[in-house]
């Protein structure tokens, strides 16, 4: 009996002992982490994550300059939408009787100020006029049994002199550019298909139509 006693106290003695040397290091390892890993230490914003109090975020720096005397913005890719260099005072809201952007980027007069012109797809209207008329689906004039037939009826591409209603709002795809910090930094590099990309659409009015049959189209 005193025997087996002996051999009992002495497993729990090899056990207390073992359990000891394991617990040090993780204790280490806990105390190594909390303080390498903070709440401050996770994301961009650099703040913790319980209170507003000592957070602001990055001002936004639009640019200053009157239409006429910014820069121009090179596009992000080829015929991305061009970013707005100037200062938007007095220029909106935009409302599609009221547009001040077409005074210098209509075609004519962005040749006389020197502004990026207003492309030829902002003046082809790809809407037709769909109506229900005696229980038939009307298109453009022709009536249709299928609204997507492998012939195109149900296409409509129409030129036309000036700039298309759809495309009033020029401030839906075109925004001015903030000059703050950037939290990441953009590595990307355009690479234009076209050597004035970096200023210029390519659109002619062919790419975006090839296959479709428009002889008839805004004649």
């Amino acid at each position: 009996m005193k025997t087996m006693s002996k051999l009992i106290l002495g497993l729990l003695s090899v056990t207390v002992i073992f359990t000891g040397c394991n617990e040090a290091p993780q204790a280490k390892q806990k105390e190594t982490l909390k303080a390498s890993i903070t709440e401050e230490s996770l994301g961009l914003r650099k703040t913790g994550l319980y209170a507003e109090d000592d957070t602001s975020a990055t001002k936004t720096e639009y640019r200053a300059a009157a239409p006429g005397s910014s820069t121009r913005l090179k596009r992000a890719f080829q015929d991305a939408p061009p970013m707005i260099p100037h200062s938007l005072e007095g220029l909106v809201p935009i409302k599609i009787d009221n547009n001040q952007c077409l005074g210098c980027h209509m075609p004519n007069m962005a040749k006389l100020v020197g502004s990026t012109p207003i492309p030829k797809s902002h003046f082809t209207n790809f809407r037709p006029s769909t109506h229900i008329i005696d229980g038939e689906v009307v298109k453009s004039g022709v009536v249709l049994n299928n609204t997507s037939t492998k012939d195109l009826q149900d296409v409509s591409i129409v030129r036309q002199g000036e700039l298309v209603g759809a495309r009033f709002n020029c401030t839906q795809c075109h925004a001015p550019q903030s000059q703050g910090n950037l939290a990441v930094e953009n590595s990307f590099e355009a690479d234009y298909t076209q050597k004035n990309g970096a200023s210029r659409s390519s659109w002619s009015g062919v790419k975006l139509m090839e296959g479709i049959d428009t002889s008839k189209a805004g004649n």
